[in-house]
């Protein structure tokens, strides 16, 4: 048991991080659209990656190219240079794109499959081209059976009432497609003294997660970068898992000295926030986190030491009869490091903390500060008698 301090700890979580990323199921998002629609910026802010710079991809069709990363469950299908000028080059084109649908379903491998497709229209062009409305309808008609949910994105939506009137022509065809979703994928600045914010993207988040195949949400959900509110709400879901598995453990009382059989629970919630996360963490900034919140220097044991911080902190707490932890104090624990693990991960992906700055005094007291306060958070949940 002595061997459970911080550095170890910290081990374990990054090996169970990386068996999380390994099992991610690739997610496969393929991106139709004409020529300056912006859809680079489009993929590049949803995922808050570079994944668009050219000669990233790599060319599948004449027409398609796939884009990708190393160690980054994600590969986008990107169709630079659409162009709808007469029958040939929309019917050729679309052979293309259905060959390689068709493709992916026939592999029988999920992650080959194509789970969503967005269909990309500049609100700048004010209107639903004929050559669009036909090729769309084409399109459809020839994918249905693939049953692939399909968004259309009016991108470089400036105006939101340009955007609402484009939206209101494009409806009017009633096709049959999730949803159309207004997106400004970046702050663009007008003049010195006006700024257009970028908005859409989390609407966007939100329907295309609630439309691709269950197999692969937890993969969105952590290479998505516009909604943090998203990556919070399943995060939130691990800590509950957590902290109900941990009740189960405490069921018969834990001896104050055996308070390190909460570690292989902890751990995985720990890995599991920080997968749905997606943030590239290095052992060391683990350390300092949990040096933090679980022990000084790294060199206490796990549960006992935020027992006794969780009775310096919270009065109501009370004593522990006979050296015992029980199952609501074993539950509230790993509610208030799950809890407290999630608002540092928020601030890390916010910019508000580096990998650096958590290393440093400042940022573990920093750190000591979240948990403390969540700690007194979760008092309430507390059913432990003082008696």
């Amino acid at each position: 048991m002595d061997n459970f301090n911080a550095q170890n700890i910290a081990e374990s979580i990054m090996k169970a991080i990386q068996k999380e990323q390994k099992d991610l199921t690739t997610l496969n998002v393929m991106v139709l659209g004409k020529t300056g629609v912006g859809k680079s910026t489009l993929i590049n802010n949803m995922f808050n990656e570079n994944l668009a710079e050219t000669g990233i991809g790599k060319p599948v069709t004449q027409k398609i190219r796939k884009i990708t990363k190393p160690d980054f469950p994600l590969e986008i299908y990107d169709t630079p240079g659409l162009e709808l000028g007469g029958d040939f080059a929309i019917n050729s084109l679309l052979e293309e794109i259905c060959d390689e649908i068709d493709k992916g379903a026939k592999s029988r491998d999920i992650s080959k499959a194509i789970h969503c497709i967005w269909y990309c229209i500049s609100t700048t062009s004010h209107r639903f081209e004929q050559a669009e409305v036909s090729f769309l309808k084409k399109f459809i008609g020839r994918t249905s059976g693939y049953d692939i949910p399909i968004i259309i994105v009016l991108t470089q939506s400036y105006s939101k009432n340009d955007a609402t009137s484009l939206l209101k022509e494009i409806q009017k065809e009633n096709l049959p497609i999730v949803n159309i979703v207004p997106v400004l994928a970046e702050n663009y600045t007008i003049d010195e003294e006006y700024t257009a914010k970028a908005y859409g993207l989390d609407k966007l988040s939100l329907i295309m997660e609630s439309a691709i195949p269950e197999s692969v949400k937890k993969t969105f959900i952590s290479v998505q970068r516009a909604n943090i509110e998203l990556k919070k709400k399943r995060a939130r879901s691990v800590v509950l898992a957590s902290a109900s598995a941990a009740a189960v453990t405490g069921a018969a009382p834990i001896p104050f000295a055996d308070a390190a059989v909460l570690i292989p629970n902890q751990v995985a919630m720990l890995s599991g926030i920080t997968a749905i996360f997606g943030i590239p963490i290095e052992k060391a900034t683990l350390a300092a986190i949990l040096s933090a919140t679980i022990g000084t220097a790294g060199t206490t044991i796990f549960g006992k030491t935020i027992v006794s911080n969780l009775l310096k902190v919270i009065p109501g707490v009370g004593s522990i009869a006979g050296g015992l932890i029980s199952s609501s104090t074993a539950a509230t624990l790993t509610a208030a490091l799950g809890e407290a693990y999630i608002v540092i991960m928020v601030k890390i992906l916010n910019g508000e903390y580096s990998a650096e700055d958590l290393k440093t005094e400042k940022g573990r007291k920093e750190i000591q500060k979240v948990f403390t306060n969540m700690l007194k958070i979760k008092r309430t949940n507390v059913g432990e008698s003082t008696e």
